[in-house]
């Protein structure tokens, strides 16, 4: 069946559901470990964790999976979108597979200009954690984004007082810290079958990822939910893509921030102390310029939709 007969029957045809799979894992994630699987059948796609790329030092309970699973979802939907299907999402299906995050649904529908222009940002994506330029990012634009991510059920908070980004370099100076102690203890984590260490998934010589320090000109933004459980961060994890997509369409660069969230305590001081205990903190975000002429950084490598296709 061509693509073309399967979308005017209503019937999703296979290659057009692989393609929006090779897209959807184009998503940031956590220090790169991709932790999804996807099923494809009939008209629905199916996102699953993959717990076994989990990193279990830092992220013990799976939130960053989820998170990275959630805007994995979320590049789900804009690809969709861009190639004429209405992506309609139930979160955590009920069923035995508790890995089971989440099934899109779609439908044909009309591609719009909108449509075609977020599917742009999303190929043109890319992590840049390269020190962005002292150009500050301005505080409306700061809003907008925190906005844009929030529409996407998650709650987005920019930092913009002095004091507040003071409370925040010392959070995050000790969750550094704490950082460097778990550092000592990863290498007793052993390596999975293939040899893999969990807590390094780029193997030896593999590309590294180091957070650098927040400068005092970069925009920040903390992503957040009023719950700390699986579907508030798959809807972090949407948000993150949501902000990251609009933020690539104006030429800003994003940089996650997760050493604060991945260490219990300063998890802990920074809902309390930043967000004053309303809301539980999921991600930090860094926003900013990076210079004029630098050269474009290649994309991340990716698995092959081989690997995340499941039967």
């Amino acid at each position: 069946m061509t693509a073309l007969a399967g979308r005017s029957a209503g019937t999703l045809p296979y290659d057009e559901a692989r393609r929006i799979v090779e897209l959807a894992t184009r998503a940031p994630s956590v220090q790169n470990t991709q932790p999804w699987s996807w099923r494809v059948s009939g008209n629905d796609l199916e996102l699953y964790a993959d717990l076994a790329r989990r990193l279990p030092v830092q992220d013990p309970a799976a939130r960053s999976v989820a998170v990275s699973c959630g805007a994995a979802l979320h590049h789900c939907q804009v690809a969709a979108l861009a190639l004429g299907w209405e992506p309609m999402t139930s979160y955590l299906p009920a069923g035995s597979d508790k890995t089971l995050l989440a099934r899109i649904s779609l439908v044909p529908t009309t591609t719009s200009p909108e449509h075609l222009a977020a599917l742009g940002a999303l190929e043109a994506r890319r992590t840049d954690r390269r020190r962005f330029t002292s150009w500050p990012v301005p505080h409306d634009r700061l809003h907008r984004l925190a906005f844009t991510a929030s529409t996407r059920g998650c709650q987005a908070v920019p930092l913009l007082e002095a004091t507040t980004r003071l409370r925040l370099d010392l959070i995050i100076g000790r969750a550094r810290s704490a950082r460097q102690i778990d550092s000592a203890v990863a290498p007793l984590v052993p390596a999975d079958s293939s040899g893999r260490h969990p807590d390094r998934p780029f193997g030896a010589g593999g590309r590294d990822e180091p957070e650098v320090e927040i400068e005092r000109s970069d925009g920040v933004i903390v992503l957040a939910g009023a719950t700390d459980d699986a579907e508030a961060w798959l809807r972090t994890g949407e948000g993150l893509s949501a902000l990251w997509l609009e933020a690539t369409g104006e030429g800003l660069a994003v940089v996650p921030v997760s050493q604060p969230i991945e260490v219990e305590q300063t998890r802990l001081t920074l809902g309390r102390e930043v967000l004053g205990g309303l809301l539980v903190p999921h991600l930090l975000v860094r926003i900013g310029w990076q210079a004029i002429g630098r050269s474009q950084l290649p994309h991340s490598p990716r698995r092959p939709v081989d690997d995340v296709l499941r039967t």
